[in-house]
């Protein structure tokens, strides 16, 4: 009896370990949006891009050393490989391009429909099945997007467009993640960060602004935020399952929203607040239905060291 429940008792630890890194990462990837969103206001977002992945690396440098550079070059379809670093890429580039102009929780918002990009991706590029009630889910999480993005003559913004193809590439960037399982989280980050910080320095050449210590640092320190917190997010899906932890990646949305009002004083609108509830909750279901079909789930992996 007692050995059952000693067992019980670790698996209880191990999930409640797991759950925890998964709402500490997701807290630093939203403290690091907003990081992001007040450096952008004053620098370009290539020279932000640049010096965050150059910091990124005092992270990723014991990492490399550990598992040993040479297998950095020893990877599954460098094709495949290619093509994330540049839907990872774009991923950051369009998302601080998109929180120059709009409250960090309306972009946010937009990526919280990555889960429904990925179901309807899943479909198409890996042929998984999708029953109709997923499909109806997709819809419907589509129509959130819709309100969100209000496409019209008077309310459209090439703002909300940037968030809305930032998030499409956050979809991709995952699709291909499941692509390249043999890869190991090391090389995967490393060259998605080596992607970003050359597209980063060829923006800069015409941009740069020579940065006080405290915005050199501030930068520096974005580069590290992210990447504990990809390693966070990475860590907790190893210790509980993804049914458990994806819902609780809609906790970006809320630190998003507390974030813009803090520091920013954002607060989203009607529209945004209905369209991300949607957005959410079609999310939702799409995991829950997953779950109960027992099919992989999509993983709702956030924004890395993009």
């Amino acid at each position: 009896m007692a050995q059952p429940a000693a067992q019980n008792s670790t698996i209880r630890n191990v999930l409640l370990a797991g759950i925890l890194l998964m709402l500490a990462g997701d807290f630093l990837f939203a403290l690091n949006d907003a990081m992001g969103k007040w450096l952008v206001a004053s620098f370009s977002v290539g020279q932000v891009v640049m010096i965050r992945s150059i910091g990124a690396f005092f992270v990723l440098g014991p990492m490399i050393a550990h598992q040993g550079p040479g297998k950095l070059f020893r990877m599954e379809r460098p094709e495949l490989q290619l093509l994330r670093v540049v839907m990872t890429t774009l991923d950051t580039g369009l998302f601080y391009a998109a929180v120059i102009y709009l409250p960090l929780a309306d972009v946010m918002s937009f990526y919280m429909a990555g889960p429904i990009y990925v179901a309807a991706l899943s479909h198409l590029l890996l042929g998984e099945k999708v029953g109709w009630r997923r499909w109806m889910a997709i819809l419907v999480g589509f129509c959130g997007v819709l309100i969100m993005l209000k496409p019209s003559s008077a309310a459209f913004s090439l703002s909300s467009m940037f968030a809305l193809a930032g998030s499409i590439a956050f979809a991709f960037a995952i699709i291909l993640n499941r692509r390249l399982r043999g890869t190991s989280d090391t090389s995967l980050v490393t060259w998605q960060t080596i992607g970003t910080l050359l597209v980063g320095a060829v923006l800069t050449t015409s941009t740069w602004q020579t940065p006080s210590s405290l915005d050199f640092g501030a930068m520096l320190l974005l580069g590290i935020v992210s990447c504990g917190a990809h390693l966070m997010i990475t860590r907790a899906l190893k210790l509980a399952p993804a049914s458990t932890l994806a819902p609780l990646h809609y906790s970006l949305l809320l630190w998003a929203v507390i974030f813009g009002l803090v520091f920013f004083g954002d607060a989203p609108g009607p529209r945004i607040l209905i369209g991300s509830a949607i957005v959410v909750l079609a999310g939702l279901f799409i995991f829950h239905r997953q779950k109960v079909v027992d099919t992989v789930l999509p993983e709702n992996v956030p924004k890395g060291v993009n």
